[in-house]
Formats: C-alpha cells, sequence, structure tokens
C-alpha cells in the first residue's frame, strides 16, 4: 500500500508506508530516541581490500552495540557534527569525531596501505522504536519517556507498557559522504573531515589540461599509431625504431597516418597558446 500526497508537482508521487509511519510518529510529542548509525566502505582500489563496517554513536544507548535490519552495529563513543541540508552556498564537510581511548580506528588505519581517506560514509538515522526485537531480550535498551520497559520474571522477560516496532525500511533519507582527510590524531581523539561526492573544491574542468601538443604517449593505445615508418621529432623519415620520436603536433600525426586520414592528435590544436 502507498499513499499519494495529493497536489504534489508529480502527481505519481508516492512514499512508503515505512515512510509514512516515521513521519506521523515524528510528528508525535514524545516520538522516542533518534538512533544515529553508520556505515564506513572501505574499497580495493585505494585500500587493498573490499569490507563494511557498522558502528553507532553509543550515546543513548549506553555503549551497547544494537541490531537494526539485521545488521549488527558496533557501539564507539563518536560524535558527528555538520550535517546540514542547504541550497546555497557551499557544499557541508561534516566532521566525524570518535574516541581512541580503544584505538579501535586507529588500529584499523594502521592495516591501510594509505589510511582510510576516500573511504564511503553512510549517515543512517531511524528512532529506537524501529530498532530489531533482538535488541529487547533481556535488557532496557528501548528504555525512554515510558516507551518499552522490560522486567525480569524468572527466566521469562515481558513487556509492561509500549511495544517495539521493528522496520527496517523507517529511516530519514541516508547521507553519504566520503573521507576526505584526517584533520586530527590524539590519544584522546581522532578526527576525520567528510566531502560530499559533488565537492569539487580545487577541481579543474577539463581534467586535460588545453594545450597544443598532443599528450597521450607515443604509440599508446590513445595514440593508436602501430606502424613500422619511423620519424624523428621534426617528422623526417628515419631508418631505426631508435630514432622514432614524435613531435607532439598535428604534423607528427599526418606523416604517420595520412595528410587526410582521422588523426587521434591528443591535443587541442585550436587553443592558440602553450601552457607549460
Amino acid at each position: 500500500m502507498a499513499y499519494v500526497v495529493t497536489g504534489y508537482w508529480d502527481a505519481g508521487y508516492t512514499i512508503s508506508d515505512s515512510e509514512a509511519d516515521l513521519t506521523s510518529h515524528l510528528q508525535e510529542i514524545a516520538p522516542g530516541a533518534i538512533v544515529e548509525l553508520f556505515q564506513l566502505e572501505l574499497n580495493a582500489a585505494q585500500h587493498g581490500v573490499d569490507q563494511t563496517y557498522y558502528f553507532h554513536s553509543g550515546v543513548d544507548q549506553s555503549l551497547t552495540d544494537i541490531t537494526w535490519a539485521g545488521q549488527d552495529y558496533q557501539a564507539i563513543p563518536i560524535e558527528a557534527e555538520g550535517f546540514e541540508w542547504n541550497g546555497q552556498g557551499s557544499l557541508p564537510r561534516p566532521t566525524l569525531r570518535a574516541s581512541n581511548a580503544l584505538g579501535t580506528l586507529t588500529a584499523l588505519i594502521l592495516t591501510l596501505p594509505d589510511g582510510l581517506e576516500g573511504a564511503k560514509v553512510t549517515r543512517i538515522r531511524t528512532l529506537g522504536r524501529y530498532l530489531d526485537d533482538i535488541n529487547l531480550i533481556g535488557g532496557d535498551l528501548l528504555l525512554e519517556d515510558g516507551f518499552t520497559l522490560l522486567l525480569e520474571d524468572g527466566d521469562e522477560f515481558r513487556q509492561e507498557s509500549g511495544s517495539a516496532e521493528p522496520d527496517p525500511y523507517a529511516e530519514f533519507p541516508r547521507e553519504i559522504y566520503y573521507v576526505d582527510r584526517k584533520s586530527a590524531e590524539t590519544r584522546d581523539i581522532i578526527e576525520f573531515e567528510l566531502a560530499s561526492v559533488f565537492d569539487l573544491a580545487g577541481v579543474r574542468a577539463p581534467k586535460r589540461q588545453c594545450v597544443t601538443r598532443c599528450q597521450w604517449v607515443y604509440r599508446s593505445a590513445e595514440c593508436s599509431y602501430t606502424g613500422s615508418n619511423y620519424f624523428d621529432v621534426n617528422n623526417n623519415p628515419v631508418g631505426n625504431a631508435s630514432q622514432d620520436v614524435c613531435g607532439k603536433q598535428v604534423d607528427s600525426c599526418k606523416a604517420r597516418f595520412g595528410e587526410n586520414a582521422r588523426l587521434p592528435h591528443g591535443g587541442f590544436p585550436g587553443i592558440g597558446t602553450f601552457f607549460a
């Protein structure tokens, strides 16, 4: 079942039952605790291994590991700030600050060749009532504002009031960032600055320099020349491969591919200026 939002710009816009339920609970006087979860994804290209770590701030849950959507999240004393939704100005660069007392993240960094830079960080937020049932067994993890209370009765546990509503789909929109740099590390804390995938500060477009000279490596796949005719840097024919040097000009391509051939020149001849 889906709920159609009447009057929305797109007549086909729908929200799921879980999203509607989350919105409804947020409008209550006491919606309960907001649980903040994080996923840290490493990739083999940068870190040498494809692996994902799951953790949560452990503030509201007193450093107790929790389970949501069937996934266990390790409790780590952590602070995350700087997340915001803003359509103006520069993109947010959140800060992730964790306790270094146990050395959990420091130990992880030491196993990586180039640190955590480039790792994907996904921030997930949901309400405590949506955590899995397993969190309720043998403890009072969700004890808050009288919402859920578990009492021990012999070998059994019973709920005195309220009930949990496990829902793996009830969550706020996910926020995805990447570790840009390690901004601080002491014996007490370790801090990372995150950046959005759209954060292009310092990136130049186009990525290649606009110069008149060809930028391809001679006889590479981009150059594509594999002929047995050899030329020197001034495009004069020579007799052996040891003297074969490309002059990186359009005329160099013409000497090798032909005057009227389609040339794979890797420069911008029309720019008129050469930037070293």
